[in-house]
């Protein structure tokens, strides 16, 4: 987690379109919120999150093959305290790793 979140920023996420969708709900819990093709806005506290995203060619290092989608992040009318507090519980929903 990082301790502070812009307004806005971009992340590199490796994952394809499907899983991000099938993650979206759980990583934004009770707010209300609305998907459209390549986009999702988001009720945060009296603001809003607007996320919009873009396949990008996979990762490919040696033979391995990571998908990643481009995703674009642009909170309005969100204090920084509720901006960290979306952004820590939708961080550690997205996280994934294995062991």
């Amino acid at each position: 987690m990082q301790s502070f979140y812009p307004e806005r920023f971009e992340r590199d996420m490796g994952c394809t379109e499907a899983d991000w969708l099938r993650w979206l709900p759980g990583a934004v819990g009770d707010l209300h919120w609305k998907l459209q093709t390549g986009t999702a806005g988001v009720r945060v506290g009296d603001g809003a999150l607007g996320l919009k995203w873009q396949v990008a060619e996979p990762r490919v290092i040696a033979q391995v093959s990571m998908p990643r989608l481009l995703v674009s992040f642009r909170f309005g009318g969100v204090s920084d305290s509720e901006r960290q507090a979306f952004m820590t519980r939708f961080d550690l929903y997205m996280q994934r790793g294995g062991g």
